[in-house]
């Protein structure tokens, strides 16, 4: 029995990758708790079962004195035979922990087992089970029994049925070992990747950077025709993919990051880090994105929060802060005597109620000439000046002059 038993620890050591070491100690201990059933122990005894890794033999002793009567044959063959399937079980279940906890942040190829109430269970080249979880997979893939899959490995827990693999294929990271998969560049070092911020099945935005002048970042991700980032979208199963130029620059990352909106100001507030992105109208909707997809995925590749306006509610948004601030100023100021406080309204009023009408030798004809031009407030025609009034048809250069100093005279 002991040449048979040191032989099949050989062969589990050869097939299982369980060191031989680990599976003599479990059968010592097996041994020794079926020697304890048969031989009568006294509470001051020691009893120790050993195994000469060299020829198998087992040996007995009770303290220092070795016990010669017993048929560990009979009894390893017998009462040890379940106890040492079940250390041999424990130590595989340890050397495939080990194996996939060093593989953590890998990427992991597998067939699909079963589906599990939304759940996948992958089965990982006949060594393992993995689960990839409902919450780890991305809303539009789908997966049938039996076919080829590949995942993220997230986490790998230690549990009593042995190792536990967390799967995930919605980790932004998933896409950043795609990347390194298919781009040498990465994988050499020569293109770095400094961000990447994701939508599982929607969008991805991946930031990149060579560290060589003579290799470009962006075409080194797309590949040649575009073949290299299109093998990333099929495995994704469409995920749109935008590859950003990282740069120093803040202002340039940002335009870059909210492509393929075209921005037209940005204004930083770096203490707090945050970016007012000013934009045409027509680039609005495009800037922000589905749902606000863009401008989200823009914002955690670079870390900054972006608040994107266009030109006319920021110019509206500045007039209206502008007035604010005024009135703040004026509130602050010393309250004027009554009667100077009483002539300056009646001057605003007769300001407020000056109409074209009151300018000297302006009649309905030349009343009908302003309307037909647009001009409807005596502002306005201090604002066009002598020239631009001298160009409607009907006022002549003197008229002109004469219409726009009595205006100014009727402001005050």
């Amino acid at each position: 029995m002991s040449q048979e038993l040191l032989a099949i620890i050989e062969q589990l050591e050869r097939e299982k990758g369980i060191k031989k070491e680990v599976l003599l100690a479990a059968v010592e201990s097996a041994l020794l708790s079926a020697a304890k059933k048969v031989i009568d122990v006294k509470p001051d005894e020691e009893l120790r079962v050993t195994i000469d890794p060299a020829n198998g033999k087992i040996r007995a002793f009770r303290n220092e004195e070795e016990i010669t009567s017993m048929d560990f044959g009979r009894i390893a063959a017998s009462t040890a035979r379940q106890v040492i399937i079940q250390k041999i079980r424990e130590a595989e279940k340890d050397v495939i922990f080990t194996e996939f906890q060093g593989k953590v942040g890998e990427i992991v190829s597998g067939t699909v087992y079963r589906l599990d109430k939304g759940n996948i269970i992958i089965d990982l080249l006949g060594k393992t089970e993995g689960i990839l979880l409902k919450r780890e997979q991305s809303a539009h893939e789908e997966f049938k029994q039996g076919q080829r899959i590949r995942a993220y490995i997230a986490e790998v827990k230690k549990e009593n049925k042995g190792a536990q693999i967390i799967l995930s294929r919605a980790h932004p990271n998933f896409v950043k070992k795609l990347f390194e998969l298919e781009v040498p560049e990465i994988y050499e070092g020569i293109v770095e990747i400094k961000a990447i911020s994701r939508q599982p099945g929607e969008r991805t935005k991946i930031a990149v950077n060579s560290k060589n002048d003579k290799v470009d970042s962006v075409g080194a991700c797309v590949g040649m025709r575009g073949n290299r980032v299109r093998n990333i979208v099929n495995e994704l199963q469409g995920e749109k993919i935008d590859i950003i130029r990282y740069n120093e620059d803040i202002r340039e990352y940002i335009k870059a990051a909210l492509s393929p909106a075209k921005v037209a100001e940005i204004r930083l507030d770096k203490e707090h880090t945050k970016a007012e992105v000013i934009v045409e109208n027509d680039q609005l909707s495009l800037a922000i994105g589905k749902h606000g997809q863009n401008v989200r995925l823009a914002s955690r590749i670079i870390g900054w929060e972006l608040d994107i306006r266009t030109k006319e509610t920021a110019a509206k948004e500045k007039e209206e802060k502008e007035a604010a601030a005024e009135e703040e100023v004026q509130a602050a100021k010393p309250e004027e005597p009554k009667e100077e406080k009483k002539k300056a309204k009646k001057k605003a009023k007769k300001k407020e109620e000056a109409s074209l009408s009151d300018l000297k030798g302006v009649g309905e004809k030349t009343l009908e000439l302003f309307k037909k031009a647009g001009i409807k407030s005596i502002d306005e025609i201090i604002k066009a000046g002598p020239e631009a009034l001298s160009g409607i048809k009907g006022i002549g250069e003197k008229k002109a002059a004469k219409i726009v100093e009595d205006a100014k005279k009727l402001k005050g």
